[in-house]
């Protein structure tokens, strides 16, 4: 068989970087991150932190929260619904107290109107966080926790609590309607179920 050639001088562009699905948090890392940013009182990072893993958006639907979609005044109400920038479809989501909470204290404390963007830029050029911004974000908790960032990413905090959902309860349908997506097919890829489950069955099976 004939190898490939390559160009030496070609650089691959995914030289030095990890090529598929990110990586998914473990219960105990999403803790260790909230404690970190609990005893820094980080109060945006908390609220963000907690209301990415609880709403399973993605980035671009994220950073494009406003209050009124979470809020009345800055009491945080148990659900909330957003049109999916990607699919132009609906998708509902729940508000744990955990998420609550710190998200009610950063309006507080942010004091914005209702329909101004929930979690706004500092930047001049933008009026809310971009989805490069939010990245770096991301990047941040991971390595305070001793975390590869090069291994996570936005896809990660996304797919995080619908991964826990789904091995806890096996209920395909349910994590798809809780992602937004519209076929059933689209999630299988996403949480990576079949190769999953096969190797859970491997496991299990003594030879």
């Amino acid at each position: 068989m004939n190898a490939t050639p390559t160009n030496p001088g070609h650089q691959l562009w995914n030289k030095g970087k990890l090529v598929g699905q990110k990586a998914l948090l473990r219960l105990k890392d999403i803790w260790a991150i909230r404690v970190r940013l609990q005893i820094a009182e980080k109060t945006r990072d908390l609220a963000l932190f907690n209301l990415v893993i609880d709403s399973k958006l993605r980035a671009c639907d994220l950073v494009k929260l406003r209050v009124r979609d979470i809020a009345h005044g800055d009491r945080v109400a148990s659900r909330a619904i957003v049109m999916q920038q990607k699919t132009q479809r609906p998708v509902q989501f729940e508000i744990t107290e955990q998420t609550r909470d710190p998200a009610g204290n950063w309006i507080r404390h942010a004091m914005p109107r209702v329909e101004d963007f929930l979690f706004p830029s500092r930047l001049h050029d933008s009026d809310h966080l971009s989805t490069r911004q939010y990245a770096r974000i991301v990047d941040g908790w991971v390595t305070a926790i001793g975390l590869d960032p090069t291994a996570y990413g936005t896809h990660t905090m996304r797919r995080t609590k619908a991964s826990l959902i789904y091995r806890r309860t096996k209920n395909l349908r349910a994590v798809q309607l809780l992602l937004g997506h519209t076929k059933l097919e689209s999630t299988v890829r996403y949480l990576g179920i079949e190769v999953d489950d096969a190797l859970e069955i491997a496991e299990q099976t003594e030879m």
